[in-house]
Order: C-alpha cells, then sequence, then structure tokens
C-alpha cells in the first residue's frame, strides 16, 4: 500500500469516478473529497467544503497534507485554485485561472485558436450597437448558433433556426454579459476527446460520444448529458491522427511554452465533418462528466501517476497503456430533469456489492437522517459498464440499471445507438 494523500474537488459523478480510480491506485492511501457524495463517501473521506469556497479548499489542501488535489468543476479553476495551491506548492491537476479562461471565455478560446491555427468556425462578436440582422444574414444558411461569453453552467449555447429565438438571446446577453459570439453552424458528428497535458507532452484518452438530448432518438431539451460511449468509432484512426496534428498538437506547443504552462486535461469538443475534418466546437478545462466516467476505466496505466505526472511537468517521462474495452455508462435523472428536477426521494435498490464489470457512479446522491441514500440533484447516478464490445458493455449497464428504482425518474434506452 503507498503512503500517497489526493483531494478531489467537486461533488458529481465525475468526481465519483476519479475517487474510484485515484482510490485503486497501489501508491495511494488516502482519498479525500470535497463535498463530494454518498457514493464517494463509500471509498473516500467527504469534507463538507462548497467548491466555491476557495479559501477553504486552500486550508483544507494544506491541513490534510496532501499530495496532490485534483479539480473536477471549472468554478474553481477559473477563480483561480491552481494558482492559490501552486504558491503553497502543492501539485495541482488543472490550469491556472488565465488557462482556464479557454473554457471561461468563448472569446479567449477563439482568440487563442486563431493565434496557433486551430480549425474551428468563423465567428462574430456582437454588443451594443453591432448590426445583428446583418451578422444573421450572413451565417443564415444553417441554423444559427449563439455563444455566451461567460461561464453558463452549460446553458450559455443556443443553437437555432428560428431567427427571432437567435435575436433574442443575442440582445439579452449583451444586455447581461456586454457582448456575444455568434458563430457558424458546422455540420457534422461530434465527438470528444480528453487530453491529459503538461509542460511536457500530452497523452490522448480514447474518444468519446455523448447524448446531450433527454430523451430517445436525440429529442427533448439539452441536458448536461443522459449517457456517454468510448472509444467513438466516428474518430477513428485517421481521424485522431488529424486531431493530434491540426489540434493538439499546435494547442500544447503554445500552451507549453508559456511561463506557466497548462497543467491538467483539455476536454476538447470536435465536430467531424461527412469528409473526416476534425473542427473544435468547445475547450474544457475539466474532466467531461459523463465523458470521464467510461474514459478513466479504460486507463491501464495508474491513474495517481498520470495525474500527479501532470500536475508536476513530468507526463512525459510516462508510458501511458489503456485497455482495448468498450465501455457505456447511462444516467438515471431524477423526475423533471432538466428543467426543474424533483429531489429529496429515496433511491432502492443501491448496493456496495462489487459487480463485475459493471458500477454504480453517484453524481446527485445524499444520506437523509435515517442513513438512507436520497437524490439531491437532476443527474442522480449513473451505470456503467465495459466489455469486449459496445453491445456488451450496453448489456451490463442496462441490467444494472433496472436493479435501482427510482420514483419517477426516467434514462434513455438507446444510448450508443450511433454505434450500435
Amino acid at each position: 500500500m503507498g503512503d500517497k494523500s489526493v483531494l478531489v474537488i467537486g461533488g458529481g459523478g465525475r468526481e465519483h469516478s476519479l475517487c474510484i480510480e485515484l482510490s485503486n491506485s497501489p501508491l495511494v492511501a488516502e482519498v479525500h473529497c470535497c463535498p463530494g457524495n454518498a457514493g464517494t463517501r463509500q471509498i473516500a473521506t467527504n469534507h463538507n467544503v462548497s467548491v466555491s469556497d476557495i479559501k477553504s479548499i486552500v486550508s483544507l489542501a494544506k491541513r490534510l497534507d496532501v499530495d496532490l488535489v485534483v479539480v473536477g468543476p471549472e468554478g474553481p479553476l477559473c477563480q483561480g485554485l491552481a494558482d492559490d495551491l501552486s504558491k503553497l506548492e502543492i501539485p495541482c491537476f488543472g490550469p491556472t485561472s488565465k488557462l482556464a479562461n479557454l473554457e471561461g471565455s468563448k472569446l479567449y478560446a477563439k482568440e487563442i485558436m486563431s493565434k496557433v491555427g486551430v480549425p474551428t468556425a468563423s465567428y462574430h462578436i456582437l454588443s451594443e450597437g453591432s448590426d445583428i440582422d446583418l451578422a444573421l444574414d450572413e451565417f443564415s444558411d444553417n441554423p444559427w448558433v449563439v455563444k455566451r461569453d461567460v461561464l453558463a453552467g452549460g446553458k450559455g449555447v443556443v443553437v437555432t433556426s428560428d431567427r427571432s429565438e437567435a435575436k433574442d438571446f443575442i440582445e439579452q446577453s449583451i444586455t447581461s454579459d456586454g457582448k456575444v459570439l455568434l458563430e457558424q453552424f458546422l455540420p457534422g458528428e461530434e465527438a470528444s476527446m480528453l487530453v491529459v497535458m503538461d509542460g511536457s507532452g500530452f497523452v490522448c484518452l480514447p474518444a468519446s460520444q455523448d447524448h446531450k438530448r433527454a430523451y430517445d432518438g436525440d429529442n427533448g431539451p439539452n441536458t448536461g448529458g443522459m449517457g456517454a460511449y468510448c472509444p467513438a468509432p466516428v474518430v477513428t484512426l485517421e481521424v485522431k491522427d488529424k486531431v493530434i496534428k491540426t489540434i493538439i498538437q499546435p494547442m500544447h506547443d503554445y500552451l507549453s511554452s508559456l511561463s506557466t504552462p497548462y497543467r491538467g486535461v483539455l476536454y476538447v469538443g470536435l465536430m467531424i465533418t461527412e469528409s473526416g475534418v476534425p473542427n473544435v466546437v468547445e475547450f474544457n478545462v475539466r474532466f467531461g462528466d459523463p465523458e470521464c466516467q467510461i474514459t478513466l476505466p479504460l486507463i491501464k496505466s495508474d491513474v495517481y501517476e498520470i495525474l500527479h505526472s501532470a500536475s508536476t511537468d513530468k507526463l512525459s517521462s510516462l508510458v501511458v497503456e489503456f485497455y482495448a474495452k468498450h465501455s457505456l455508462t447511462v444516467v438515471l435523472a431524477a423526475e423533471g430533469y432538466p428543467s426543474n428536477p424533483v429531489k429529496g426521494r429515496i433511491i432502492n435498490g443501491l448496493t456496495e456489492e462489487e459487480l463485475t464489470h459493471a458500477w454504480i457512479n453517484h453524481a446527485g446522491t445524499s444520506l437523509n437522517d435515517n442513513g438512507e441514500i436520497i437524490s439531491t440533484g437532476g443527474r442522480v447516478l449513473s451505470c456503467s459498464a465495459t466489455g469486449d464490445s459496445l453491445e456488451e458493455a450496453a448489456k451490463r449497464a442496462y441490467q444494472l440499471l433496472e436493479t435501482i428504482a427510482l420514483d419517477g425518474s426516467h434514462y434513455r434506452t438507446d444510448i450508443g445507438h450511433r454505434a450500435l
């Protein structure tokens, strides 16, 4: 047993997944999580500290004398958590506040992509006094894509063929934020690639694909993600080579040349055209949720060693290996999700028993006064599985899901349908 101690920041499915993988590392003796959930509580020590309370997080990391802090959500990174930990020489897996703007500011991300020549959609910056109708006319051949230039908790983008809806969102965003981005629509198939990087090198995790719409057949409102699978067949070896050559390598060349390089994971949201040309839709500065739940279990190498190395610019010294497996996760959502989720209901059928190749990732869960696990969020949990084929992984995940009962809950029955 190792002697390393890790603090994971966050309380969702992504953080539960990180806690699972870190607790499985032979190098790690203790995993801490703040604030955590009912699932992290089973394998880590939860601490009742909010992700937005940077000062208290730094104090906790110092008091626990941890060897590594792993930041799940983007908010603390944009607020400067990595900067503050760096002053205390505590390794942090996550970029500085300036580089966290790759997610925090769509305009900053576009400017960097333009600077290093990364393929992405053309755009207009609109502010008070801009000719909105002229800009809408220029991109009128396809649906309009409007993006707020702030952290908006997944609610900052509108894609619509309704001109009045696009114009209203542009005007609202200018009023609230001062400016907004109108982007050219990129047709194609979406995929995600998570890239662990530091000043010395980068490692691409297997590409994944998530399902944003609430209901089967990609219908219904947008959500934070109703499920995902990995690897995504749309990212062929040829497409992956193009992604590395035209996107990841230029980004790493730039980010590693800075006085403080990017240290953490860069989530590359891709749109791949029919002819196999990848473009960047967006960057995130953290593991995706639910992509994290299905990419981490495919890593054969020690996850603690990878994350710690990336926090200390030693990633290039590692040879990272992966399992030749498929993985899939299905989200169980609360009644009313995504608009008005019902919280506080008891979840039945949960077991701490280890299942072969299938497991539960807790997201919006906690314990009530009777010690029962209850729902506390919109996305309550997800059932995840691996298999030698995607069909096998899907079968295992859905079999596990059928053993769980939560009044009024719903889930998609077609996760992985694009590949299956």
